[in-house]
């Protein structure tokens, strides 16, 4: 689902995950590579018009990754071993956009946060199809953990380190 159902899906989650990927403004990308293993990147994200888009410099190994296969898990960054600040991953699909208006809108959100657009250069984009997502937070001595799924509700526990 694309982000903005996701939002309406699991809202403090989302929520959550929009303030640390602003934070730091990257995020790391999972994706498969041809063999079967994984490949972590950093990427930065951006949420234009209800989606979670991400810009990839043309032809990378990972943006080869994502065409061959759309799999791929996103992991915001954290800061110290204990994630003081928050932990959140989704699990989905990226998918592949073409749309020339969908594009230029990509590059008009760019340009309006970094000052600069890849308006007229090759990149790929891909939109980030929501599957599953979790946020971990520091609760005491314990981690609690909201974890959601398409189709239920957020589950809530706690797990104790």
């Amino acid at each position: 689902m694309k982000w903005k159902e996701f939002r309406g899906a699991a809202e403090e989650l989302a929520e959550a995950a929009e303030k640390l990927f602003e934070k730091s403004g990257v995020l790391l990308l999972g994706t498969v590579r041809k063999d079967g293993s994984p490949r972590i990147s950093p990427v930065e994200p951006f949420i234009v018009e209800g989606e979670l888009y991400l810009g990839i410099m043309w032809r990378t190994l990972k943006a080869l990754d994502l065409l061959r296969d759309p799999r791929c898990t996103v992991h915001n960054l954290i800061r110290d071993r204990h994630a003081t600040e928050g932990e959140f991953k989704l699990h989905g699909r990226a998918r592949d956009v073409q749309d020339e208006v969908t594009r230029d809108r990509f590059c008009d959100a760019v340009k309006k946060k970094l000052g600069w657009s890849p308006k007229g250069m090759k990149y790929h984009l891909f939109a980030i199809e929501v599957e599953s997502a979790a946020l971990f937070t520091a609760d005491g001595n314990a981690r609690l953990v909201k974890r959601w799924r398409a189709g239920q509700s957020v589950e809530e526990y706690r797990q104790t380190m």
